[in-house]
């Protein structure tokens, strides 16, 4: 009977398990899916994931309306997700960290004028989207001949300013080899080990265990790189070695002659397919699971209680305090070993402080770590009972979506952290619900409102800000178009401007104002009368709850001009205009802002004239009188000419009237003239 040994390291690696849990995330909340190329390299999961609806697609144009898309652990080119954005497409992008990190390193060396070399295959989509975060000169090398190569072609000078990095899944002796040549060709060169940690851990124990046993099974999709390079490991420490998709391949009748057989599983196998390996292995032989150490963190009470075994038949106790610092908790716990609960067991916050949090005469639930007979002490942990019951309610927490909050407690790399039931939860920097332009450490301290979106390997939580503001942002969105009619008045922020008008938020719905309603005068540009930022009050003008559009006014109805000019002017009346036009036919005239009128050519003079600005030029300020008012066109006549023939009719009229009084004045003086004469004879008879 031969001996099944199983890698401690097989299945989904962090990467991978995340993708395929984001993308189930999705379809249970009810949404349609698309990856960009395959989710993973394992044509069974991406069957099964075809048969829930998930499309595969290969470029964000391709996204139908409704859809989210979701980018794989192998990460894109940095074009792609500025395509994304562009077309507005609602994405998740699951890159992986290392990966990650890697796209970080080469963009940063592109920036500093740095030659970038990658170990790697150049054709795998990894390799082709690390190359796509470069600006400027990048190399791909498959092995240490192709490095070689790239000297003795004159492709890289030895005084060449480098940056080295490997893809996730590159063979890790290789690399090493690779490391050597760098280290002594090139004298400028600067080294990052970016091959990931699952990557480097699974090919150390395919190493070992292919050393160890007769005949090697290595459980992956063909196409997977990560898988590619376990099976090349054990060829070299093993000579029967076979990769296989599923158990449905396995051949149970050629291992019957190994005393041993490894198994070992790429990345993207997931877990139902190994363990049907397994049980088709069964047939032939014992299995032998390698398990790492235990860790009390992850385990249930029961599981954590069997793991202390006879250390102490008091595995759970109460204590009650006796006394407390900020290093630790003295309590009492019935016997006369002194317990101590150290700060760090205490709590997984280490901003938590102990004097504010625990006071003397407090009874603790607390789990005995360590017993030490010969000082009289006993190690106490409250942080592992609080994990242990904190750890079901953060999984009930997932399970039921509910919305929890916590304070910030710390701002790391990538994100943020807080705690629920005592359970660390880690919010990365892309659902902490802030812009890329606002620092997260203006987030410390504050009290956040998050739901957990994913329980990755290793019990690393993560929770999203995003998703419940997401969440309230559709709700509040809902009730806004379910209430919203044309008419209502509502203040919004001036988001942007266009040529053709002012775009304004109002509570998370963008509607514009058009230029034509921003103000009753014509204005060239929105900025002569509304700049981004300004707080405005608008009323809607039409509505389209199907396309979700709202048109907008802004100018206030008791300052139309015309409405002022009716109230103040009338047919008749003599108004001082200014000239703003001059056109074949006539003049416009500014009457007041908003309101222009007409003087024909044929009413600007009281003779023939060829053009009108023969007699008047742009802002010439002359009197004119109205004639005409279409109140239905809004047009208005008026007359300089009218003016002028009135003065014409005054100036004769006072021209007769001076006549007629000279002549008044005559036969005034001829009357007067024998009453005259009779006195001076009377003078002359005395």
């Amino acid at each position: 009977m031969s001996v099944i040994k199983l890698a401690k390291t097989s299945g989904f690696c962090y990467g991978v398990n995340r993708a395929i849990e984001t993308v189930y995330d999705l379809l249970r909340q009810g949404k349609k899916v698309c990856t960009l190329g395959p989710i993973i390299h394992n044509p069974q999961m991406v069957d099964e994931l075809a048969s829930k609806g998930v499309r595969i697609v290969e470029s964000p144009d391709q996204v139908k309306t409704g859809e989210t898309l979701v980018i794989r652990s192998h990460g894109v080119e940095q074009s792609v997700i500025d395509c994304a954005v562009k077309l507005n497409v609602d994405f998740v992008d699951l890159t992986c960290p290392f990966v990650s990190k890697i796209h970080k390193i080469v963009s940063q060396a592109g920036q500093e004028g740095r030659t970038v070399l990658v170990a790697g295959d150049k054709f795998h989509k990894e390799v082709v989207g690390i190359v796509g975060h470069k600006k400027g000169k990048c190399i791909v090398f498959a092995d240490q001949n192709e490095l070689e190569q790239l000297q003795k072609d004159g492709q890289i000078s030895p005084d060449e300013q480098l940056t080295v990095v490997a893809q996730t899944t590159f063979n890790k002796d290789l690399w090493e080899e690779c490391q050597k040549t760098l280290k002594k060709v090139y004298t400028n060169q600067i080294i990052f080990d970016t091959i990931c940690n699952a990557t480097a851990k699974r090919q150390n124990e395919a190493k070992e265990l292919a050393a160890q046993c007769d005949a090697m099974i290595v459980v992956g999709g063909r196409h997977s790189s990560n898988t590619k390079k376990l099976k090349q490991v054990c060829e070299e420490r093993c000579k029967n070695v076979v990769l296989i998709e599923t158990s449905d391949e396995l051949d149970v009748k050629s291992f019957e002659n190994c005393s041993s057989v490894g198994v070992v599983a790429g990345a993207s196998t997931p877990s139902g397919i190994i363990k049907g390996v397994l049980r088709t292995m069964d047939q032939i032989g014992s299995i032998i699971e390698e398990k790492d150490e235990i860790n009390f963190d992850e385990m249930s009470f029961e599981e954590a209680l069997e793991a202390f075994g006879d250390a102490d038949t008091e595995r759970m106790v109460k204590g009650q305090v006796v006394s407390v610092n900020q290093s630790e908790i003295q309590v009492e716990i019935g016997r006369k070993h002194a317990g101590f609960v150290p700060a760090s067991e205490y709590s997984s916050d280490p901003t938590v402080k102990l004097t504010e949090e625990v006071k003397v005469g407090d009874v603790l639930d607390l789990i005995i770590m360590r017993t030490n007979d010969q000082e009289g002490t006993v190690l106490l942990s409250k942080r592992r009972v609080d994990a242990i019951a904190g750890w079901e309610a953060v999984k009930a927490a997932k399970e039921s979506q509910e919305i929890l909050e916590g304070v910030v407690s710390e701002v790391v790399k990538g994100g943020l952290t807080t705690f629920y039931k005592g359970v660390r939860v880690f919010i990365p920097a892309s659902h902490a619900g802030v812009s890329k332009s606002d620092p997260l450490d203006s987030l410390k301290g504050t009290n956040v409102r998050y739901r957990i979106i994913e329980i990755a390997r290793g019990r690393r939580v993560i929770g999203s800000v995003r998703s419940v503001l997401r969440e309230e942002r559709k709700a509040q969105l809902e009730k806004f178009w379910e209430n919203v009619a044309v008419g209502d008045r509502i203040t919004g922020t001036v988001k942007s401007l266009t040529g053709y008008g002012a775009f304004v938020d109002l509570g998370g719905v963008d509607g514009m104002i058009h230029i034509s309603e921003l103000s009753w005068a014509k204005i060239k540009h929105p900025s002569e009368v509304v700049n981004v930022g300004d707080s405005v009050d608008v009323y809607i003008n039409e509505l389209d709850k199907e396309k979700k559009r709202i048109s907008l006014g802004y100018k206030k109805a008791d300052e139309n001009p015309w409405l002022i000019f009716e109230n103040k002017f009338a047919v008749g009346d003599v108004v001082k205009v200014v000239i703003v036009s001059l056109t074949s036919y006539g003049a416009f005239a500014r009457i007041i802002p908003g309101v222009d009128g007409l003087i024909h050519i044929s009413q600007i003079a009281d003779r023939h004239i060829d053009k009108p600005k023969d007699e008047l030029s742009i802002g010439q300020e002359v009197d004119a009188k109205i004639i005409e008012i279409n109140t239905e066109k809004k047009r208005i006549s008026l007359s300089i000419r009218a003016l002028i023939a009135e003065n014409v009719v005054e100036s004769d009229a006072e021209a007769n009237d001076s006549e007629a009084e000279q002549e008044q004045q005559a036969e005034e003086s001829v009357e007067a003239q024998p009453q005259a004469q009779q006195n001076e004879t009377e003078e002359v008879n005395e």
